[in-house]
């Protein structure tokens, strides 16, 4: 497998077979304006505090966020250019990132009553996560996090018998959630949550370790980019410390898969216990807006 074929899946898969009559949100333009001065060679935070005062609704939740006992800071911030100033610019483009997707996109099911709370954590875990451990971007890490399951409820929304789809799905102990999903549908959420990222102009790397969260075979896979690889394993390392905190007994694909990931990450058993601790605060108290 190479990123060229899984590219091509994923724009085949946009015009073509299941997917092709399924309406995936556009990037908010706040969002675009956030990215594009981000990436700009010299970005200034002046800007950033600019764009992210546009939305009422999410300046306060950046400054709620900024003020939190989740960073823990010495002094309060009173104003947007504070919280920026404070957070950091990444660190801001990745809280107002989760605020803008969990505003376009509505979760309306009891199946998924807790999915932005869930999603948060995940991304909280894998940013963690990728502090502890060198070669990963924290912000790409989190930003994966949050766009893992996203491809939920936009099928929820958009494929007609997917809610009892989904209810097998999370009650079936001998197949993954994928194959749940194929077997009705012929596709799964890591494809549709892949073409949300692209429409959304996240990172590549983002787009495809999306694509890829819930197939383990390419650890092994010298063709896909190490950094993707790495993002995977900690997909599913995050799924599991959020998992034990919300009381989960049981999960498939960690049983399967989960020691392979810890091999692949060089991650101890005493580390996520220590981790689990460390993740307390931000898992009991999610920014969720």
């Amino acid at each position: 497998m190479r990123v060229a074929d899984i590219d091509r899946e994923i724009e085949t898969a946009k015009s073509a077979g299941p997917l092709r009559e399924i309406v995936i949100q556009p990037c908010p333009a706040l969002l675009t304006d956030l990215r594009v001065e981000f990436n700009r060679e010299d970005p200034e935070p002046a800007t950033i505090a600019k764009i992210a005062s546009r939305d009422v609704a999410m300046a306060a939740a950046l400054i709620r966020v900024a003020n939190s006992p989740i960073y823990a800071r010495s002094r309060a911030a009173s104003t947007v250019a504070e919280a920026v100033a404070l957070l950091g610019m990444a660190q801001t483009v990745s809280i107002l990132t989760g605020f803008l997707l969990r505003e376009a996109i509505t979760v309306k099911s009891p199946l998924l009553e807790h999915f932005w709370e869930t999603s948060t954590r995940r991304a909280y875990a894998m940013g963690y996560i990728a502090r502890q451990m060198y070669g990963i971007n924290a912000d790409i890490a989190h930003t994966c996090g949050l766009f893992c399951h996203v491809g939920l409820p936009i099928m929820l929304q958009g494929l007609p018998g997917y809610e009892a789809t989904l209810a097998q799905a999370m009650q079936d102990k001998e197949r993954t959630f994928t194959q749940v999903e194929n077997g009705a549908h012929r596709t799964d959420h890591a494809v549709v949550g892949a073409i949300v990222a692209k429409t959304w102009r996240l990172p590549p790397i983002v787009a495809i370790a999306v694509r890829l969260h819930h197939d383990f075979t390419v650890l092994r896979d010298d063709n896909i980019p190490a950094e993707v690889r790495t993002l995977v394993a900690m997909s599913l390392l995050a799924e599991h410390l959020v998992a034990l905190h919300e009381g989960q007994t049981e999960h498939v694909e960690w049983d399967q898969h989960g020691a392979a990931c810890l091999a692949h990450l060089h991650v101890s058993d005493a580390e996520i216990e220590h981790w689990l601790d460390a993740l307390h605060v931000q898992f009991a108290g999610p920014a969720g807006f």
